[in-house]
């Protein structure tokens, strides 16, 4: 799916293979534009293909839920219609003005992408798993961040460390196929919403709070139990052949910071249009800011759109803004 390095020359460059990326290379092809998407996973989907590919999705709209793997791969074959390039495992680096008009994008494989516009979706921007500060050694042996692949943990003992909305999901997911799913927890409330708290009791998950995992123990490089320590100092090992860690994640913009856009929080300031403060670059999604801003995958869609039928509006002066509906 991702081209080779070299040069390449496209009327929208698009940075973030997300959902609301994928979504632009399509409504950009609608529109009879080429496109380029560019991202540092190698793979399409962004945190999505990530963090979460196997955790159920209810805020799409159309869909009641739907596994995260298959609503990146609906998006992939939606954008694919118009055969966008896909410049994956790759960083955008350094981004100018190229002389005659339009942009130029370097990226950190030395490929150049000469483009009309540029269309930011980057989401949180790059982002790194919180730690679990003990164990880390049995980091791909048993400890892991995310879960690829529910099936991997069939028939095992699961401890899910964390008080999120991740923790609870995975809790949530895993339950009916592990043998036990332990979550625990260092304080007794919780980040997750209370509704999806409420579902996992109900399941019979045993729920262990003010605690701290102290120690991950096992033979012959198998992990075989986690020990945690209680408020008081009462400890506990928990058998434990995977323990996921959903901690958090860091992130930070990378070079974005450099390509002369207003920030605000960690995020790009846009107007009604989805234009930054530099000529011929938009942003949309997550990583996009300003009054009332929602960040759902529902928002960002509607995002790309504003922000390629305005694309389209710079490239042609003389296109419509907007084109009529899709529909067949």
């Amino acid at each position: 799916m991702s081209e080779q390095p070299g040069s390449i020359e496209v009327d929208v460059l698009i940075v973030g293979a997300g959902p609301t990326g994928l979504y632009a290379a399509y409504y950009a092809g609608f529109r009879g534009l080429s496109t380029a998407i560019v991202d540092s996973l190698p793979e399409p989907g962004g945190q999505i293909t990530a963090l979460y590919p196997e955790k159920l999705i209810f805020d799409v709209a159309g869909f009641p839920a739907i596994v995260g793997r298959d609503l990146v791969a609906g998006l992939v074959e939606q954008a694919d219609q118009y055969t966008p390039a896909y410049l994956l495992g790759r960083q955008a680096r350094e981004l100018l003005d190229r002389p005659g008009g339009g942009l130029r994008m370097t990226l950190e494989d030395g490929t150049v992408v000469d483009t009309g516009t540029v269309l930011i979706t980057a989401g949180i921007g790059e982002f790194s798993p919180r730690p679990l500060p003990v164990g880390e050694d049995w980091l791909d042996r048993g400890l892991c961040y995310f879960v690829p692949k529910l099936n991997v943990h069939a028939g095992q003992d699961v401890v899910v460390v964390g008080g999120g909305d991740s923790a609870f999901d995975w809790a949530m997911a895993l339950h009916p196929i592990a043998n036990s799913v332990t979550l625990v927890h260092r304080r007794a409330k919780f980040r997750a919403h209370a509704g999806t708290v409420d579902k996992v009791r109900d399941l019979g998950v045993e729920i262990i709070t003010d605690a701290q995992v102290t120690a991950l123990r096992g033979d012959n490089g198998t992990l075989a139990e986690c020990e945690i320590v209680l408020t008081g100092d009462d400890s506990r090992v928990l058998p434990a052949q995977a323990v996921v860690a959903a901690l958090g994640f860091t992130a930070d913009l990378g070079p974005i910071e450099s390509w002369g856009l207003e920030l605000s929080r960690r995020a790009i300031v846009v107007d009604s249009t989805m234009l930054t403060r530099r000529d011929r670059v938009f942003a949309a999604g997550d990583i996009v800011e300003y009054p009332g801003k929602v960040k759902l995958i529902a928002t960002g869609f509607g995002e790309a759109a504003t922000a390629i039928n305005n694309i389209a509006v710079t490239l042609d002066p003389s296109a419509h803004l907007f084109p009529g509906h899709s529909t067949g």
